[in-house]
């Protein structure tokens, strides 16, 4: 078995009592949380103490934790996330009407953050202490300092209010048009990429720094190569382990910021989703959201550790 497959068997391995650690966190939390199921379910009425009762006994509400947490997790299992008490339909259908929205968001967001990192930290590290690597840096700063909410408003006012080159929010499916739907999240992903490239971007820069100053880049350039192929071919490989190790970290944070942007955009999208559940008391939801974003955090991290070792000659080895 090569090295690549150990270690990912082993992440693999780590991977099921991690995703029963946040099962287990998810559960406590709503289950110790002051919302009231069977009052959720019968909002809107006035259910009599017997309606609750047998509600609670129909669900298994009123049987020991431990209990309970086996049915929740065998549900889980079978793909069960519970039914909306506000619409009585499966959580699942609503995540998966949620979900690729989300999925396109963050994504797309996390293609403009590595691509304005990688072109700003390199520009930056080749032009060392000059006009280029100065503006760089106080770009970055500025990033990393203004939150994605202000920034999806300032874009709000200045790009689609007073110049009307975007929508101001809603979403148009890819397949009804590709371009509609390019307008529809090019500012909401272009604020939440923002602050996560400005941090990607000091990263790569302090990254291709340390590798240009590497004896082996001043061979290869004396020997005549041009310093594009070193940097492209060498210099750029070896600087990505670092940024790929943060990267994962702010997925996670692209995810999160997912919920707040797609309310300022009015996206109907996770976020939007699990919003509309607090608001309206809906714990099912709640906890399905919660239980989605949180795997799909795991898994994203799981690729990203893949992707490590492909970069990463070094740990490969240190496997064998």
């Amino acid at each position: 078995m090569s090295a690549v497959a150990r270690i990912l068997l082993r992440r693999l391995a780590l991977l099921v009592p991690l995703l029963l650690g946040i099962v287990l966190f998810v559960f406590l939390v709503m289950r110790f949380s002051d919302v009231d199921p069977a009052s959720a379910f019968f909002q809107g009425a006035d259910p009599s103490p017997a309606q609750l009762r047998a509600f609670r006994e129909r669900n298994g509400l009123l049987d020991p934790l431990p209990v309970r947490y086996v049915h929740f997790v065998g549900d889980l299992l079978h793909g069960d996330l519970g039914t909306s008490a506000l619409t009585r339909t499966p959580v699942l259908d609503q995540v998966a009407t949620a979900l690729p929205l989300t999925l396109q968001l963050t994504f797309l967001g996390l293609g403009i953050a590595v691509m304005l990192a990688l072109v700003g930290g390199v520009v930056a590290a080749i032009h060392r202490d000059r006009a280029a690597d100065h503006v760089v840096r106080v770009l970055s700063l500025v990033g990393v300092a203004a939150p994605a909410f202000w920034l999806a408003l300032l874009m709000i006012q200045y790009l689609a209010l007073d110049r009307g080159w975007f929508p101001t929010g809603g979403y148009i499916n890819p397949a009804d048009s590709v371009t509609g739907w390019l307008r529809t999240l090019a500012l909401p992903a272009l604020a939440l990429s923002l602050p996560v490239a400005a941090q990607l971007t000091r990263i790569v820069r302090t990254s291709v720094v340390e590798e240009l100053d590497k004896d082996y880049v001043r061979t290869a350039i004396g020997a005549g190569l041009p310093p594009r192929v070193v940097v492209g071919r060498n210099v750029l490989r070896n600087a990505l382990v670092t940024p790929l190790t943060v990267l994962g970290l702010r997925v996670g944070y692209l995810l999160g910021g997912a919920v707040v942007i797609e309310t300022i955009f009015a996206l109907p999208g996770m976020g939007k989703l699990m919003i509309d559940a607090v608001q309206n008391g809906d714990p099912a939801v709640v906890q399905g959201v919660a239980l989605t974003t949180a795997t799909g955090f795991v898994v994203v991290n799981l690729a990203i550790d893949v992707l490590y070792l492909l970069v990463n000659p070094r740990l490969r080895d240190s496997a064998r």
